[in-house]
């Protein structure tokens, strides 16, 4: 019997629900259930517009994307454009920076989750639940693909039905004007402490840092493009309903959260999320809210090791990676990459244990910048997609263009500029400059040696 071969192209595994639920996973992370805390201390309501104006610009950014996979579905991902309007040497740099977007993200997610299970079991070494969760996730990407699209739309589904109920508890008892432990829950509370914008313009300013890192992530819908059974349905319909995610998930929890409680009464060390649910008296409101963030975290390490294994694969499809992870297994899935992606993951949560809290705070703001940075590029790209191909793509443009580029483009600077100038943020812009230096000079250094021995 003549033994199956390995297929030669990425298995097309993801349905409809799977990139709906990817794209929401995405939008929904632990900077919405952990950072919105210390986002409406510095901002205040005026938190509701960050939102507002990020979301909108992500949402351009995503219709660039869009636009970019659908006009070519045999392209893998969106790596692929780049180095189609970029070339090689932004192909590599971009590539290689968002692998260790997804990969810091991953390790203080992965960490995080040790935390949380010593909520339950304190005598739990905090090493333990990482390796397990890292392995666990590991085997199930090592199946098929359809299997990661299975998990991650249940671990969205559970933080989307958390955020409903919140919203659904917070507006009613805004609406009813119930009595809680600091107030009276009513939507005049948004103004009633200092105004919409208590902290100043400052204050506004700052919140665009906390609420971009709410959003990262956001883009990993432009991978699956390669493994979607049917890309020209289900993109468009995953990117246009990123709206109503983000009225709904973002605007409408801020919403709820400071009509029930005054923003100023908010505490940055426990989520808001528990404090709407404890004003109302649900019995284990801490226990819930821990679960639901566990679970955040857990999806967010199982997008890390999706995002980064097709990463390398594009990469390595690019030639800007050892042809070595181009190889595909029986299932369609680049396991070669994956297992890469997973050591090098499983060394940082060994490596976790000996290292500060303050170093991972460090690089998540690094990551952070480095996915502001990969969009950047891929605005640009559009760009030059654009001027090429003066019509578009017709079944999924970009609306507005080019106005929307431009305008998404210098939006975008702004945040890298004023996150340059800000104290708080401005070693972790230097060390992201200073990569992508390192990172250029590894690619010229590569493209030189390739020549000589042509």
């Amino acid at each position: 019997m003549e033994k199956s071969k390995a297929p030669n192209r990425l298995s097309r595994s993801l349905k409809s629900r799977h990139i709906q639920m990817i794209a929401i996973g995405g939008a929904i992370g632990t900077g919405l259930f952990l950072g919105s805390g210390s986002a409406i201390h510095t901002s205040g309501p005026s938190i509701i517009l960050s939102y507002l104006i990020v979301g909108c610009f992500c949402f351009l950014l995503m219709r660039g994307i869009g636009e970019l996979l659908l006009s070519d579905t045999s392209k893998h991902s969106f790596l692929d454009f780049v180095k189609i309007y970029l070339g090689d040497r932004w192909e590599f740099v971009t590539g290689w920076t968002y692998w260790f977007c997804w990969i810091s993200l991953a390790m203080a997610d992965l960490t995080a989750t040790g935390i949380y299970i010593k909520y339950w079991f304190p005598a739990v070494p905090q090493w333990i639940p990482p390796l397990i969760i890292l392995l666990c996730l590991f085997a199930a990407n090592l199946v098929n693909v359809g299997l990661f699209g299975e998990l991650e739309s249940w671990f969205s589904m559970i933080k989307v039905v958390a955020i409903i109920l919140l919203v659904v508890v917070g507006f009613g008892l805004a609406i009813f004007q119930v009595k809680t432990a600091t107030s009276t829950a009513s939507f005049s509370l948004l103004v009633s402490h200092g105004g919409f914008f208590p902290t100043g313009f400052h204050g506004f300013l700052m919140s665009f840092q906390m609420v971009v890192f709410a959003f990262v992530g956001i883009e990993m819908v432009g991978l699956t493009a390669g493994e979607t059974d049917n890309p020209e349905e289900n993109l468009p319909k995953a990117i246009n309903s990123l709206p109503i995610r983000i009225g709904l998930f973002y605007i409408g929890s801020m919403i709820a959260v400071m009509s029930v409680f005054p923003w100023n009464k908010i505490t940055t060390t426990a989520s808001p999320f528990v404090q709407v649910f404890s004003g109302v008296g649900i019995v284990g409101a801490a226990g819930i809210l821990n679960f639901v963030v566990l679970t955040a975290a857990v999806s967010a390490t199982n997008s890390c090791l999706f995002s980064t294994s097709r990463t390398m694969y594009a990469l390595s499809m690019g030639g800007n990676a050892s042809s070595f992870l181009t190889k595909l297994g029986r299932n369609g899935v680049p396991n070669i990459a994956l297992n890469f992606s997973t050591a090098f993951l499983l060394i940082i949560v060994i490596l976790n244990y000996f290292i500060p809290a303050g170093v991972f705070n460090l690089v998540s703001s690094v990551s952070t910048i480095n996915f502001v940075v990969v969009w950047v590029v891929l605005i640009i790209v559009h760009i030059k997609y654009r001027r090429k191909h003066p019509k578009g793509t017709k079944t999924f443009s970009m609306p507005g263009y080019p106005v929307t580029d431009y305008l998404s483009l210098a939006f975008f600077i702004f945040i890298l500029g004023f996150l340059l100038i800000s104290s708080a943020t401005r070693i972790a812009m230097i060390i992201s400059l200073i990569s992508i230096g390192i990172m250029l000079i590894i690619y010229q250094i590569i493209s030189r040696k390739s020549s000589f021995s042509k």
